[in-house]
């Protein structure tokens, strides 16, 4: 069994860096050909297992990690043909301010791992802000923004970084908005997601590595947390046998708001 993907090293960066040199391709293309192999990756992720790592930690005032939720659950093809995601390691949680049940972090398959297919474009204004290497690769940076929000839709509102040599997505960061402002979970604090991919077999580039940091201002004081899901172990489904009912998962509903809000995949 493959180790989990390790922890990256978050960096932040401003939307506003130094004036950037002209990419080699028009951004119009770059644009249009990471939008095309996003496509792909929204057809065939799901037809791809692996293990998925929920952990959440809780920080005291000092910063010393004073509690934590762990769970671990695999996407694999039951007997029947479906596929379902399935417990690998129970959900266990040592949390003290923060209040979480195991059914609360389904709401996190709703983030869209793919959000800027070529489906989504004309409802963003992209522009190249410069290049950056990230994990040895070369990548051109686009700031992303809603053209237009409303209270019914949720829109990415962030950074991609897109490989220079294969112009693929290998990295996104951003929140999710619309018109009341940060699109939230019912019952967690998290509003802004950074997500590293990894390549798998070669030809595809799925997410790997989600973190997302907040504080929680509580009336004893101020407490961080942190979010992170690894991805690991991908491999191809297994062929469904002949005459069962192999229905792919459901593309997981997308995160609530107030009023409810779709964030747009």
């Amino acid at each position: 069994m493959a180790p989990p993907p390790p922890d990256h090293t978050v960096r932040r960066m401003g939307n506003t860096p130094e004036p950037p040199e002209p990419p080699s391709l028009p951004p119009e293309e770059i644009i249009k050909k990471f939008a095309a192999k996003e496509d792909e990756y929204v057809a065939v992720r799901p037809t791809y297992s692996a293990r998925r790592t929920i952990r959440i930690d809780e920080f005291d005032r000092q910063g010393k990690l004073s509690g934590q939720f762990l769970m671990v659950t695999e996407v694999i093809r039951a007997p029947d043909g479906r596929i379902v995601n399935k417990v690998v390691e129970h959900p266990q949680s040592t949390l003290h301010v923060f209040p979480l049940e195991p059914e609360d972090v389904k709401e996190l398959e709703r983030i869209p791992q793919f959000p800027l297919n070529s489906g989504q474009l004309a409802k963003y204004d992209l522009k190249y802000i410069g290049q950056e290497t990230l994990d040895e690769i070369d990548t051109y940076i686009f700031k992303v923004t809603p053209r237009a929000l409303d209270r019914v839709h949720a829109y990415l509102d962030g950074l991609v970084w897109v490989d220079t040599k294969y112009l693929e997505v290998v990295k996104t960061y951003g929140r999710w908005v619309n018109e009341l402002g940060d699109v939230k979970f019912a019952t967690m604090p998290f509003t802004t997601f950074e997500t590293y991919r990894e390549n798998v077999d070669g030809k595809y580039w799925f997410p790997n590595y989600e973190r997302a940091d907040e504080t929680l201002h509580l009336k004893d004081g101020d407490f961080p947390v942190r979010l992170v899901i690894k991805w690991s172990d991908f491999k191809p489904l297994p062929a469904a046998v002949s005459g069962s009912d192999a229905r792919p998962a459901a593309t997981p509903p997308t995160p609530a708001a107030a009023p409810p809000a779709a964030p747009q995949s």
